[in-house]
């Protein structure tokens, strides 16, 4: 069944986190202190949501690398009642969609609570106080249809943070897998 993103109040602190990243090392959100906008995405190697886009992100997330954009992006599954998302899966989806970005492994899934992850893919973007100014989709890009993944929604999204302009509304919430929370983890 397909979820949508929460949509999270516009403005809202990014979360802190320190997490281990497949390719290795501890990766946290102090990391990214001087980049002018920061994308941390909620992603998973099983969903067709997020198959359908992954080289879209890689692309999108490249190109914006050399004007200032630092990715990351975090798998808070359950990878035991789903094991390819455990951490030797999504070494290899880094490795088939192009990530140049870490991915990391919220195993406690702590980190997915605090921002308010719903679904994979969920997008949140920050500008340079960490402020959240863009949480939606990708694209319109679906498994269920042939638009193409280039990511628009989130490129006028990153033109506007990037430009210390705000990103207009109307914006749309993403869609994907809902997390797969460990029993109790549920958010209320």
């Amino acid at each position: 069944m397909a979820v949508d993103s929460l949509m999270v109040e516009l403005g809202t602190p990014a979360p802190d986190f320190a997490l281990p990243s497949v390719s290795g090392g501890t990766v946290s959100l102090a990391d990214f202190a001087s980049a002018p906008a920061l994308l941390v995405m909620f992603l998973s190697n099983h969903c067709p949501y997020v198959r359908r886009i992954e080289n879209g992100i890689a692309t999108v997330t490249a190109e914006y690398r050399d004007r200032g954009l630092a990715t990351v992006a975090i798998c808070s599954n359950d990878a035991s009642t789903h094991p390819d998302d455990g951490p030797e899966h999504l070494a290899e989806q880094v490795r088939r969609a192009g990530f140049g970005f870490d991915y990391l492994v919220d195993e406690s899934q702590e980190v997915a609570r605090a921002y308010r992850a719903a679904c994979t893919p969920d997008f949140f973007l920050y500008d340079g106080q960490r402020r959240l100014a863009y949480r939606g989709e990708f694209d319109s890009a679906r498994p269920s249809n042939d638009a193409p993944a280039d990511g628009a929604s989130l490129r006028g999204a990153l033109d506007a943070v990037l430009a210390g302009a705000p990103v207009p509304e109307p914006q749309y919430p993403s869609l994907g897998c809902g997390i797969k929370w460990k029993a109790g983890n549920e958010p209320a």
